[in-house]
């Protein structure tokens, strides 16, 4: 007998690669009736199928390259999609349908009596999280979409009709959520690569906070009124996640290395990672991330601005831009006494990097950063990984963090949030990173920095210190573009692409205070220069040869802050915050419509 099992459950998988290897298009779906009985009558059938479903995820280069275009993020050129003129219906993409298709299909099929119903239940929650996933991810981009649930061929006049109301289409993803919620069996997973109960929940979370918030600050009549049962979902879904004790901030390594741990793991840190994605150097399943973030050329030099970095408190809670004078402090100066995952997240202080078994000191490298704030939150520190796809650290899609934030975020949007809320949510994370300071009680000031700044519509003291925490919390980690579409801030995308402060011309800095320069700003540049062993020069002159502007300067000419890209276009308009349906697919059917403005 368990011979004859293990030889079904290989046709099952042979016929099951058939089927996926051949389906690259939308009309290419099984419709042999045995072959549909073999995939449908077993729950090894089920279970082989919903594994296709995983495809629907972001994968770990999506995450990885998340916030290259954030307010946040300086970069070696403007994204065309913020330069006036560069970006339209003909550059759009993202109007795919194929992976709902297959969703589709596996729930008109999953009716077999030879299965039980809770299993097949639990299979079509699982195929129903992952169709909320599609689309949630096709209305952040679009707004109205097509809501379409049953199999369709590329001729569907589903595909050629008119688009269905965003508020349909999420009423529809909330469903499909609640059905997850309720049938999906699995509720633990150590491995933390597959979708359990809490997966559902904060996910929803993620949905929900979306939503409430869009539509509470985006102007259209028809959102009015309807923000709060999102908002309520949120912090319902978040609490789910919070009250099943399954999960919790992970503290291995203390205040100095515990956040990062979460993101140069080979292995999920699946105390706090929910759903990840899931490397294996045996399986050759690697990812690039050292290359991305290293690569002066491979790249897009992503780094931040000073105007975010300012953003990170003092370790004793207070605001950095409350102490006198910080507008000049040197790099040296302004990373010393603060929140501890800036010096998890950029290169700075004693930061070394392993070379051929050698441990050395890496300072900021200005062939890689243009700001002096250069990223490591997601590089290895072997420079071994620095060419090509080699990264074996599992990159992560939820983490409990980001429940946490949504929950206060959700509490302190409907006016609830309390100080016992802010002591487990907002606190714990600035007590993780070894902040002493103001994490037991809510704010009761607001930010003069943040307010100037960031958010001057926002009079609460505590949603600014929410978004604060949330910027620094889930960096680079894909969240910051759609944060600020739905906060209505896309005015935050104009910010100056701003560096660490140079306080003058040809004096070499020792940007990590080992003794050794590192970096000298100048507008000459010596014949010799590369024979100062360890010295980059960068040229801040304010013209180059054959007069062309130079990119990088000083903001007062021969002192002041780092300037990237200064006489850059950046142009953010209402129009911003859907992307345009692509003009291929609105060629195809007019009755599309769209979206206003493009």
């Amino acid at each position: 007998m368990k011979t004859q099992d293990m030889r079904s459950d290989k046709l099952i998988l042979i016929l099951l690669l058939l089927v996926f290897a051949g389906c690259k298009k939308l009309d290419q779906m099984p419709e042999d009736t045995a072959t549909r009985d073999v995939l449908f009558d077993r729950t090894q059938g089920l279970e082989l199928y919903s594994n296709s479903f995983y495809d629907v995820l972001p994968t770990a280069g999506d995450i990885i390259r998340g916030d290259a275009m954030a307010d946040y993020s300086v970069r070696s050129q403007v994204p065309d999609f913020l330069v006036p003129g560069a970006f339209g219906p003909r550059q759009s993409d993202g109007w795919d349908w194929a992976k709902l298709r297959n969703i589709n299909y596996f729930l008109e099929n999953n009716k077999s009596s030879m299965v039980s119903e809770s299993d097949r239940n639990h299979y079509n929650g699982l195929a129903r999280f992952f169709r909320a996933w599609f689309y949630f991810d096709k209305v952040k981009r679009f707004g109205d979409v097509p809501w379409i649930n049953k199999p369709f061929k590329v001729d569907d006049p589903a595909l050629y009709s008119k688009r269905d109301a965003r508020m349909l289409i999420m009423d529809s993803v909330r469903a499909d959520l609640q059905f997850a919620a309720n049938n999906i069996k699995t509720t633990l997973d150590k491995t933390g690569s597959l979708i359990t109960k809490n997966t559902v929940w904060a996910f929803w979370s993620r949905v929900a906070l979306f939503e409430g918030t869009f539509r509470k600050y985006h102007p259209a009549d028809r959102y009015k009124g309807t923000e709060t049962k999102w908002l309520e979902d949120a912090a319902i879904a978040a609490q789910k996640v919070m009250a099943s004790g399954t999960f919790s901030l992970n503290m291995s390594g203390g205040t100095d290395m515990a956040y990062r741990q979460l993101f140069i793991s080979e292995t999920p840190v699946t105390t706090e990672v929910i759903l990840s994605n899931v490397m294996n150097a045996s399986l050759n399943v690697l990812n690039d991330a050292n290359w991305w973030w290293t690569s002066a050329t491979y790249g897009s030099r992503v780094s931040f601005s000073r105007n975010f970095v300012n953003t990170y408190l003092n370790i004793d809670g207070t605001p950095f831009t409350s102490h006198p004078g910080y507008q000049t402090m040197t790099f040296m100066e302004e990373v010393k006494g603060r929140d501890k995952r800036l010096q998890q997240t950029i290169r700075m202080g004693n930061y070394k990097r392993l070379n051929g078994g050698k441990q050395e000191a890496a300072p900021p490298v200005f062939s890689y950063t243009y700001t002096g704030y250069q990223p490591i939150k997601w590089a290895l520190d072997d420079v071994y990984y620095d060419g090509g796809t080699r990264n074996t650290n599992s990159v992560c899609i939820i983490r409990y963090a980001e429940v946490l934030l949504n929950y206060a975020e959700a509490r302190a949007e409907l006016g609830l949030i309390t100080d016992a809320d802010w002591a487990m949510t907002v606190g714990a994370l600035r007590r993780r990173a070894g902040i002493t300071g103001n994490t037991d009680f809510l704010p009761t000031v607001v930010d003069p920095y943040l307010k100037s700044k960031y958010f001057p519509d926002i009079m609460s003291p505590v949603l600014p210190e929410i978004r604060r925490e949330r910027g620094i919390e889930l960096a680079f980690e894909g969240f910051r573009f759609y944060d600020i579409v739905r906060w209505h801030a896309g005015e935050l995308m104009e910010m100056e692409w701003n560096g660490f402060y140079v306080p003058e011309l040809d004096k070499a800095m020792d940007l990590n205070e080992d003794g050794v320069a590192d970096v000298i700003f100048t507008q000459h540049v010596p014949a010799d220069k590369d024979k100062i062993a360890g010295v980059t020069y960068v040229n801040v002159a304010p013209a180059l040869a054959g007069g062309s502007v130079n990119p990088q300067q000083l903001s007062n000419g021969t002192y002041g802050e780092l300037t990237w890209l200064k006489t850059a276009q950046r142009k953010w308009e209402e129009k911003h915050y859907l992307y345009p349906i692509p003009e291929k697919d609105l060629s195809k059917n007019n009755d599309l419509g769209q979206n206003p403005e493009w």
